[in-house]
Protein backbone atom coordinates (compact mmCIF):
# COMPACT_ATOMS: atom_id res chain seq x y z
CA UNK A 1 0.00 0.00 0.00
CA UNK A 2 3.06 2.30 0.82
CA UNK A 3 4.81 1.52 -2.41
CA UNK A 4 1.64 2.11 -4.31
CA UNK A 5 1.08 5.67 -2.71
CA UNK A 6 4.58 6.52 -3.25
CA UNK A 7 4.20 5.74 -6.38
CA UNK A 8 0.95 7.79 -7.42
CA UNK A 9 3.03 10.93 -5.53
CA UNK A 10 5.83 10.43 -7.83
CA UNK A 11 3.54 10.61 -11.33
CA UNK A 12 1.55 13.47 -9.74
CA UNK A 13 4.64 15.10 -8.97
CA UNK A 14 6.26 14.25 -12.79
CA UNK A 15 2.83 15.53 -14.00
CA UNK A 16 3.07 18.45 -12.65
CA UNK A 17 6.40 19.26 -13.89
CA UNK A 18 5.14 18.59 -17.34
CA UNK A 19 2.34 20.38 -16.48
CA UNK A 20 4.43 23.88 -15.74
CA UNK A 21 6.81 23.32 -18.93
CA UNK A 22 3.72 22.83 -21.16
CA UNK A 23 1.83 26.05 -19.92
CA UNK A 24 4.82 28.05 -19.60
CA UNK A 25 5.71 26.85 -23.11
CA UNK A 26 9.29 26.43 -22.37
CA UNK A 27 11.02 24.66 -24.71
CA UNK A 28 14.82 23.46 -24.09
CA UNK A 29 15.42 22.05 -27.02
CA UNK A 30 15.76 26.02 -28.01
CA UNK A 31 18.92 26.24 -25.69
CA UNK A 32 20.83 23.48 -28.11
CA UNK A 33 20.69 25.50 -30.95
CA UNK A 34 23.65 26.37 -32.72
CA UNK A 35 22.82 30.18 -32.91
CA UNK A 36 21.57 30.33 -29.39
CA UNK A 37 24.80 28.91 -27.95
CA UNK A 38 26.58 31.28 -30.06
CA UNK A 39 24.57 34.19 -28.62
CA UNK A 40 25.09 32.63 -24.86
CA UNK A 41 28.88 32.02 -25.42
CA UNK A 42 29.09 35.82 -26.67
CA UNK A 43 27.40 37.01 -23.63
CA UNK A 44 29.46 35.14 -21.71
CA UNK A 45 32.37 35.98 -23.41
CA UNK A 46 31.79 40.10 -22.98
CA UNK A 47 31.23 39.02 -18.72
CA UNK A 48 34.52 37.42 -18.77
CA UNK A 49 36.11 40.88 -19.62
CA UNK A 50 35.54 43.45 -16.91
CA UNK A 51 36.28 46.76 -17.19
CA UNK A 52 38.68 47.74 -15.12
CA UNK A 53 39.52 51.28 -15.92
CA UNK A 54 40.52 53.68 -13.60
CA UNK A 55 37.12 56.10 -13.59
CA UNK A 56 35.13 52.90 -13.68
CA UNK A 57 37.11 51.64 -10.40
CA UNK A 58 36.24 54.68 -8.73
CA UNK A 59 32.98 54.62 -9.67
CA UNK A 60 32.48 51.46 -8.08
CA UNK A 61 34.40 52.25 -5.10
CA UNK A 62 32.28 54.75 -4.66
CA UNK A 63 29.47 52.78 -5.08
CA UNK A 64 31.00 49.84 -2.30
CA UNK A 65 30.96 52.62 0.36
CA UNK A 66 27.24 53.68 -0.28
CA UNK A 67 26.17 50.03 -0.14
CA UNK A 68 28.55 49.28 2.98
CA UNK A 69 26.85 52.62 4.58
CA UNK A 70 23.45 51.32 3.90
CA UNK A 71 23.86 48.16 5.32
CA UNK A 72 25.53 49.32 8.33
CA UNK A 73 23.08 52.46 9.13
CA UNK A 74 20.32 50.20 8.47
CA UNK A 75 21.27 47.02 10.92
CA UNK A 76 22.58 49.77 13.31
CA UNK A 77 18.61 51.52 13.43
CA UNK A 78 17.17 48.27 13.07
CA UNK A 79 19.37 47.18 16.53
CA UNK A 80 17.91 50.28 18.42
CA UNK A 81 14.36 50.11 17.62
CA UNK A 82 14.36 46.51 17.81
CA UNK A 83 15.31 46.56 21.31
CA UNK A 84 12.72 48.79 22.12
CA UNK A 85 10.02 47.25 20.77
CA UNK A 86 11.60 44.09 21.93
CA UNK A 87 11.00 45.25 25.65
CA UNK A 88 6.95 45.14 25.24
CA UNK A 89 6.87 42.83 22.96
CA UNK A 90 8.44 40.21 25.17
CA UNK A 91 5.49 40.96 27.92
CA UNK A 92 7.47 44.06 30.15
CA UNK A 93 4.79 46.58 30.22
CA UNK A 94 1.56 44.03 29.81
CA UNK A 95 -0.43 42.19 27.54
CA UNK A 96 -2.10 45.05 25.48
CA UNK A 97 1.29 46.61 24.79
CA UNK A 98 2.94 43.03 23.93
CA UNK A 99 0.12 42.58 21.61
CA UNK A 100 0.41 45.81 19.91
CA UNK A 101 4.34 45.71 19.79
CA UNK A 102 4.66 42.15 18.12
CA UNK A 103 1.42 43.11 15.56
CA UNK A 104 4.02 46.02 14.84
CA UNK A 105 7.09 43.57 14.52
CA UNK A 106 5.11 41.18 12.39
CA UNK A 107 4.13 44.02 9.56
CA UNK A 108 7.92 45.09 9.45
CA UNK A 109 9.03 41.08 9.07
CA UNK A 110 6.55 40.58 6.70
CA UNK A 111 7.17 42.82 3.97
CA UNK A 112 9.97 41.88 2.07
CA UNK A 113 13.09 44.55 2.03
CA UNK A 114 12.22 45.05 -1.78
CA UNK A 115 8.87 45.92 -1.24
CA UNK A 116 10.32 48.36 1.52
CA UNK A 117 12.79 50.01 -0.94
CA UNK A 118 10.20 50.15 -3.52
CA UNK A 119 7.78 52.17 -1.39
CA UNK A 120 10.90 54.06 0.38
CA UNK A 121 11.58 55.28 -3.18
CA UNK A 122 8.51 56.81 -3.41
CA UNK A 123 8.74 58.43 -0.07
CA UNK A 124 12.44 59.54 0.23
CA UNK A 125 13.43 59.67 -3.65
CA UNK A 126 15.77 57.23 -5.33
CA UNK A 127 19.24 57.03 -3.63
CA UNK A 128 20.75 55.73 -0.60
CA UNK A 129 18.07 57.01 1.94
CA UNK A 130 15.56 54.60 0.15
CA UNK A 131 17.36 51.56 0.47
CA UNK A 132 19.07 52.73 4.35
CA UNK A 133 15.19 52.97 5.50
CA UNK A 134 14.07 49.29 3.58
CA UNK A 135 16.82 47.93 5.61
CA UNK A 136 16.12 49.62 8.89
CA UNK A 137 12.61 48.71 8.46
CA UNK A 138 12.52 45.14 7.97
CA UNK A 139 15.57 44.32 9.88
CA UNK A 140 13.61 45.84 13.13
CA UNK A 141 10.74 43.20 12.61
CA UNK A 142 13.42 40.46 12.60
CA UNK A 143 15.75 41.89 14.93
CA UNK A 144 12.82 42.90 17.65
CA UNK A 145 11.22 39.25 16.87
CA UNK A 146 14.19 37.86 17.76
CA UNK A 147 15.16 39.84 21.16
CA UNK A 148 12.07 39.63 22.24
CA UNK A 149 12.04 35.71 22.23
CA UNK A 150 16.00 36.31 23.94
CA UNK A 151 14.28 38.30 26.57
CA UNK A 152 11.45 35.64 27.59
CA UNK A 153 14.32 32.86 27.62
CA UNK A 154 16.88 35.03 29.96
CA UNK A 155 16.71 34.48 33.83
CA UNK A 156 14.85 37.46 35.38
CA UNK A 157 16.72 36.80 39.21
CA UNK A 158 19.39 39.00 38.76
CA UNK A 159 17.23 41.67 37.80
CA UNK A 160 14.64 41.06 40.84
CA UNK A 161 18.31 41.46 43.12
CA UNK A 162 18.42 44.80 41.83
CA UNK A 163 15.32 45.88 42.02
CA UNK A 164 14.72 44.52 45.62
CA UNK A 165 17.87 45.95 46.38
CA UNK A 166 15.83 49.87 45.27
CA UNK A 167 16.99 49.54 41.94
CA UNK A 168 14.78 51.33 39.00
CA UNK A 169 13.86 49.45 35.58
CA UNK A 170 16.02 51.02 33.89
CA UNK A 171 19.26 50.08 36.09
CA UNK A 172 17.61 46.42 36.77
CA UNK A 173 17.54 45.72 32.55
CA UNK A 174 21.06 47.43 32.20
CA UNK A 175 22.71 45.68 35.07
CA UNK A 176 21.22 42.14 35.51
CA UNK A 177 19.07 41.57 31.91
CA UNK A 178 21.68 42.88 29.57
CA UNK A 179 25.20 41.74 30.81
CA UNK A 180 23.54 37.62 29.96
CA UNK A 181 21.48 38.73 27.09
CA UNK A 182 24.26 40.95 25.46
CA UNK A 183 26.44 38.15 22.93
CA UNK A 184 23.29 36.78 21.43
CA UNK A 185 21.86 39.97 20.72
CA UNK A 186 25.42 41.15 19.44
CA UNK A 187 25.33 37.65 17.35
CA UNK A 188 21.88 38.60 15.64
CA UNK A 189 22.86 42.14 14.96
CA UNK A 190 26.11 40.45 13.16
CA UNK A 191 24.28 37.46 11.15
CA UNK A 192 21.73 39.87 9.90
CA UNK A 193 24.56 42.61 8.74
CA UNK A 194 25.72 39.75 6.83
CA UNK A 195 22.37 39.20 4.88
CA UNK A 196 21.90 42.98 4.82
CA UNK A 197 25.00 43.49 3.03
CA UNK A 198 23.98 41.30 0.60
CA UNK A 199 20.31 42.94 0.14
CA UNK A 200 21.72 46.52 -0.05
CA UNK A 201 23.27 45.28 -3.44
CA UNK A 202 20.30 44.36 -4.43
CA UNK A 203 18.13 47.22 -3.65
CA UNK A 204 19.70 49.28 -5.91
CA UNK A 205 17.20 47.28 -8.73
CA UNK A 206 14.35 49.52 -7.13
CA UNK A 207 16.66 52.37 -7.45
CA UNK A 208 18.16 52.64 -4.07
CA UNK A 209 21.51 53.48 -4.86
CA UNK A 210 24.53 51.47 -4.25
CA UNK A 211 26.28 48.75 -6.38
CA UNK A 212 22.63 47.23 -7.28
CA UNK A 213 22.05 50.40 -9.23
CA UNK A 214 25.00 50.50 -10.81
CA UNK A 215 24.56 46.97 -11.50
CA UNK A 216 21.10 47.85 -12.93
CA UNK A 217 21.99 50.46 -15.36
CA UNK A 218 25.12 48.50 -16.83
CA UNK A 219 22.41 45.29 -17.51
CA UNK A 220 20.08 48.21 -18.68
CA UNK A 221 22.56 49.33 -21.40
CA UNK A 222 23.90 45.89 -22.29
CA UNK A 223 27.45 46.73 -20.53
CA UNK A 224 28.09 43.64 -19.65
CA UNK A 225 31.92 44.32 -18.82
CA UNK A 226 30.83 47.10 -16.40
CA UNK A 227 28.42 44.96 -15.11
CA UNK A 228 30.83 42.07 -14.74
CA UNK A 229 33.34 44.16 -12.69
CA UNK A 230 30.20 45.32 -10.21
CA UNK A 231 29.62 41.88 -9.60
CA UNK A 232 32.96 41.11 -8.79
CA UNK A 233 33.15 43.84 -6.78
CA UNK A 234 29.97 42.66 -4.65
CA UNK A 235 31.61 39.10 -4.06
CA UNK A 236 34.79 41.09 -2.83
CA UNK A 237 32.73 43.41 0.00
CA UNK A 238 30.27 39.73 0.96
CA UNK A 239 33.39 38.51 1.61
CA UNK A 240 34.85 40.90 3.34
CA UNK A 241 31.93 41.81 5.22
CA UNK A 242 31.49 37.72 6.15
CA UNK A 243 35.31 37.16 7.25
CA UNK A 244 34.65 40.74 9.32
CA UNK A 245 31.50 38.97 10.70
CA UNK A 246 33.24 36.04 11.84
CA UNK A 247 36.16 37.72 13.51
CA UNK A 248 33.73 39.81 15.16
CA UNK A 249 31.97 37.18 17.01
CA UNK A 250 34.77 34.95 17.48
CA UNK A 251 36.19 37.49 19.68
CA UNK A 252 33.06 39.38 21.37
CA UNK A 253 30.38 37.31 21.38
CA UNK A 254 32.38 33.39 22.34
CA UNK A 255 34.38 35.50 25.03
Amino acid sequence: MNRLINAVIVLGIGAAVVASFIYLGIDLGELGDSGNLHQMGAYAQHFLSPDLSLGHLKAIGHGALETLAMSAIGTLLAAVFGLLLALPAAGRFGWPLQSASRLVLNALRAVPELVWAALMVLAAGLGPNAGTLALALHTTGVLGRLFAEALENTPSEPADAIRLQGGNAVLAFCYGTLPNLLPQLLAYVLYRWENNIRMASVLGFVGAGGLGQMLYVSLSLFQEAQGSTVILAMLLLVFAVDTLSSWSRQRWVKA
